[in-house]
């Protein structure tokens, strides 16, 4: 079964960077569009960016321009690079496949703040 680790979130003030990582354990990950979804409390879970076989990569339009995803199929890992966070941004950052097949994990932490 398809086990998903997010980490790499932390406190950091605006205007600052974080890298995300997600770490997906079973086979198949080369073979899934992958994408980050964040979440904040007592909101719906929402799309953040999304990232297909092929590399092409889309963004939500809140973090267009300041939001890199990307993957390396060798390591089977997902990554979100935040530049220019806004307070906005905070929220728990979690990974899926674009189908949101897998069972979600537990999630990183991402606060934005001075």
């Amino acid at each position: 079964q398809v086990q998903l680790v997010e980490s790499g979130g932390g406190l950091v003030e605006p205007g600052g960077s974080l890298k995300l990582s997600c770490a997906v354990s079973g086979s198949g990950f080369s073979g899934y569009y992958m994408a980050w979804y964040r979440q904040v409390d007592g909101e719906e879970r929402q799309w953040v960016a999304r990232i297909t076989t092929l590399q092409t990569t889309a963004y939500d339009v809140s973090v267009m321009g300041r939001f890199t995803i990307t993957r390396d199929n060798q390591k089977s890992t997902l990554y979100l690079r935040m530049n220019n966070l806004k307070p906005e941004d905070t929220a728990v950052y979690y990974c899926n496949d674009f189908a949101q097949t897998f069972p979600w994990g537990q999630g990183t932490q991402v606060t934005v703040s001075s």
